[in-house]
Formats: C-alpha cells, sequence, structure tokens
C-alpha cells in the first residue's frame, strides 16, 4: 500500500495555493508519497465569479503538472447562512464537512497507508474526526509564527482577563515573543469574549496545543522571537507545545498559476526603470471592501505622490464585484490621461507574484494578509501596512515594529485613509532620500537573501520540512479506519 498524505485547507485561494505548495515540498523529500487534497465545496454566494474560475484553473494546471497530488472535491453542502460573520462562516463550513471528510479519510485508508492529516487552522472541527480514527493530525499555519504566538496564548489571556479586547480600547496587550499590541489591533474575530468565533478560536488554539506537530509559513531569520517563544513553550504557559516546524516562504512560483495569459501590465512593468513603481494590490477580498470614496482618496493620493505605479482596482461592495470597473465614473475625472505616462491602473486582478518579482517594482502598499507579505520579501520590496481584517492588524504591528519591512498608513476613525496620507506613505516609501524608506528597503532586502538561504539544501526550513516529512515517512502508526 502507498503511503499517502491528506492535505485540508480552508476556503480561500490563498489557503489552497499554500496548501498544494506544501504538497510539492513534501513530495520533493519523499516523491513516493501521494497527496491529497480536500476542496470544500460551498457554491458560497461571497465567492466571486472570477475567483472561483481562476481557482478551478489553477487546480487544473496542478493537476496536469503533477500527477501525484490529488484533489478530492468534498460533496457540496447546503444551509450555510449568507449573513454570517466571516470568520465564523469560514469556521462553521468545515464543521458541517465533517460527516464528508470523515468517509472521505476511511476510503482513503482502505487503499493506502495514511501518514498524516494536515489540516488549516480553519478546518479545526476536523481534529477529532481524525482523532477519533487514530490519524496523526498535524496543522499548517499559513499566517505568521507571530499570529501563531497570538492564538496560542489566546487561552491564557482569556483567563487574565476579564473584558473582551473590543472593550479594553487602546490598552496593549503582551505577548510572548512580540512587540506589545494595542487591544484595538487584535483580530477583530477574537474581538468579543461570548461571540461563537471566540469560542471557535479558543478550541483550536486547544487542539493545537494536543496536535502532532504545527508546520508555520514563516522562516526563522524573519520571525526569530517570536518562533523562539513558541519552541520554548512560552505560548502554552499550561501543558506542552507541540513540535514546531518552519518551513517557508511557501508561496506560489511565477508562471505557475496555470495561466499563460500575457498580462499588459507586465509588459508595461517591462519599460519602467527599476524599482520605480509602487504597487497597490489587497488580496480577493480586500479589494472588495473599498468604498468610492476611499478608491478617489487613493486615486488623489497616487498623482499627489508624482510616483509611478500600478494599482488594482474593483468595485465597490454595494456595486456588482463581478463586473469590470468602469474606472472613469469610480475615479476623479481626468485622473487616467493625467496619469498614463507614469501609472497603470488594473482591472479586478493582477499576478501579484510576477509583479512583486519584477524588478521594476520597488513599493508595495499592501493589505497586510501573510501570502501577500511573503511574496513581497521574496522579491525584495518594502511595504506601506495597510490592514483590512482578519489578523492582519497585529501583522502591521509586527511588519512596522519587529521586523521593520513595512512604513503603517494611519486611518481615521471610519476607517478612511486620506489622500494626503497615502501620498505621505508612498513618498517616503518610494524617494531615495527618505531615512525611514532606506530603512525599510535595506532590511527587506536582508530578509529576501535570508528566505532564499531558508529554503536551499541545508537551510533552516528545508531541513524543517525534511525533518518532518522522513517522520511521517518512517512513522509505523497506522489508523483504525
Amino acid at each position: 500500500m502507498e503511503k499517502a498524505i491528506v492535505l485540508y485547507p480552508s476556503e480561500g485561494r490563498g489557503h489552497l495555493i499554500a496548501m498544494v505548495e506544501l504538497g510539492k515540498l513534501i513530495l520533493k523529500h519523499h516523491p513516493s508519497f501521494s497527496i491529497t487534497i480536500f476542496v470544500l465545496n460551498t457554491h458560497s454566494a461571497s465567492t466571486a465569479q472570477h475567483v472561483a474560475s481562476s481557482t478551478a484553473q489553477y487546480i487544473a494546471a496542478i493537476e496536469a503538472a503533477t500527477p501525484s497530488i490529488t484533489f478530492l472535491h468534498l460533496p457540496p453542502i447546503s444551509g450555510v447562512p449568507s449573513t454570517l460573520f466571516p470568520p465564523e462562516l469560514m469556521y462553521l463550513v468545515p464543521r458541517l464537512n465533517n460527516p464528508n471528510v470523515h468517509q472521505a479519510l476511511q476510503t482513503i485508508s482502505h487503499t493506502s497507508k495514511l501518514k498524516a492529516f494536515v489540516i488549516d487552522f480553519f478546518c479545526d472541527a476536523a481534529f477529532e474526526v481524525a482523532a477519533n480514527l487514530s490519524i496523526p493530525t498535524y496543522y499548517f499555519f499559513t499566517s505568521s509564527a507571530s499570529s501563531l504566538a497570538v492564538f496560542l496564548y489566546l487561552p491564557t489571556l482569556h483567563k487574565n482577563l476579564d473584558k473582551s479586547f473590543k472593550d479594553l480600547n487602546h490598552m496593549l496587550i503582551d505577548i510572548p515573543g512580540l512587540p506589545s499590541i494595542p487591544a484595538s489591533d487584535m483580530s477583530k474575530a477574537t474581538s468579543d469574549r461570548s461571540s461563537k468565533v471566540y469560542e471557535y478560536f479558543l478550541d483550536s488554539a486547544t487542539h493545537m496545543a494536543k496536535s502532532n506537530g504545527l508546520l508555520v509559513n514563516t522562516f526563522e531569520l524573519l520571525e526569530r522571537n517570536a518562533i523562539k517563544a513558541l519552541s520554548d513553550g512560552l505560548c502554552v504557559p499550561d501543558g506542552p507545545t507541540p513540535p514546531i516546524f518552519c518551513i517557508g516562504p511557501l508561496i506560489l512560483s511565477c508562471n505557475q498559476d496555470g495561466d499563460d495569459h500575457q498580462y499588459e501590465c507586465l509588459n508595461w512593468l517591462n519599460s519602467q526603470p527599476s524599482r520605480s513603481v509602487v504597487f497597490l494590490c489587497f488580496g480577493s477580498m480586500g479589494l472588495e471592501l473599498f468604498s468610492a470614496k476611499q478608491l478617489r482618496e487613493m486615486a488623489v493620493g497616487l498623482e499627489n505622490s508624482g510616483q509611478r505605479f500600478l494599482w488594482v482596482v474593483r468595485n465597490p461592495p454595494t456595486d456588482n464585484n463581478d463586473k469590470e470597473p468602469d474606472l472613469d465614473e469610480l475615479l476623479p475625472q481626468g485622473f487616467l490621461e493625467r496619469t498614463k505616462d507614469r501609472g497603470f491602473v488594473v482591472k479586478q486582478w493582477a499576478p501579484q507574484a510576477e509583479v512583486l518579482s519584477h524588478g521594476s517594482v520597488g513599493g508595495f502598499v499592501t493589505h497586510c494578509g501573510w501570502n501577500s507579505v511573503l511574496e513581497a520579501v521574496c522579491g525584495g520590496v518594502p511595504m506601506v501596512a495597510w490592514p483590512l481584517y482578519a489578523e492582519q492588524k497585529m501583522n502591521r504591528v509586527v511588519l512596522v515594529k519587529e521586523l521593520k519591512v513595512a512604513l503603517a498608513v494611519n486611518e481615521s476613525e471610519d476607517g478612511l485613509v486620506s489622500a494626503a496620507e497615502l501620498e505621505k506613505r508612498v513618498r517616503e516609501l518610494m524617494e531615495s532620500e527618505s531615512e525611514a524608506g532606506k530603512e525599510v528597503r535595506e532590511r527587506v532586502s536582508g530578509m529576501r537573501d535570508a528566505a532564499v538561504a531558508a529554503v536551499k539544501g541545508g537551510g533552516s526550513s528545508h531541513v524543517a520540512l525534511a525533518k518532518v516529512a522522513e517522520l511521517w515517512f518512517t512513522s509505523t502508526s497506522t489508523s483504525t479506519c
């Protein structure tokens, strides 16, 4: 019987890509493994058509290029409320899929030796399914080690605090291995201790501490302090911490997304001077959160900055997000004409990994999603941190204060970032005489070299993945499916 590894990502293209890259690396160490990746099938109304289409295209390309990786689409589920808070929905969908997961694991175990079940943080509901089947279970944490430290420490914070984070305002929260984080910057999903999603996070932290190991998409030199705190057991003071394997950066390789299309924006970048362009992109979800007013402020800020720019624009949330945006209607009158010699506006989507690896790109205004951060670090591109949702405000604190690879934007009470603020930060990042920009440029350049070294033979991430892959390969444990 062949030796099988099952990977279970949560919804979202970024989570899927990270799991696929993990599967590819596992096969490099042990090509005899068979890899099965579970794919959630919800037909969610919130999943924009262009995102679903690009994901299907990506899966087809991976299946064609890597026969040892198989995608198992779980049966569709019904009765998923569309009105739930997104993080609660991300937990609920895998929970509703537990019967499907149980059946799939049993089926695989009948024909293969199931050596490990690797689940996403949001797929925590499957932990008990795997435990009942005696399958060794690992978590793949696609966010930062800093975020992992926060989540593992959450039960301790819950015990020590008697108020929700949302009621603590700007009180500083101390977490092992991290700079102090204002309570207002903690993930919105954990802001209310009476909420269902907060309960999910507490349960996940407990299960993660009981798992066989935690695989983290980071590398040692990038998050040295957080990783040390985790490895020293400081984030789980009341019990043992499972082994930590830092195996990143795992990012989508350029030209590996199944799309051979020659993007016009890449051709435009080819004609721009080295490190002269600031790239603005906010993830597949973040792009849909900007109001028409915010888009106009961004346009004014970019125009006044005088910098070359590549900007991805999508319709505001009240509009049809599957419809191409009308740039003449959304942006200030004459903006496109006035900036045509130094700016390029892309509708809906751009090949971010390829853009960030392009030699003409010298800055990145980002929502601080961890995949995006890693792509920027690997490209040696300094950042302006503009968080929008999830754990991104925590990421901003770490990126700016700890890692020093980003400058922070300041938003108003209602979340609006003014044209003047964006102009200021873009100038600081891109202008050669800016001391703040110089510091982050030098810092991220060093981290780029460290990222390359980490995944090479003998590098820290290469060694960590080899260790866990060998552990799976030689393990004598078997499931009771």
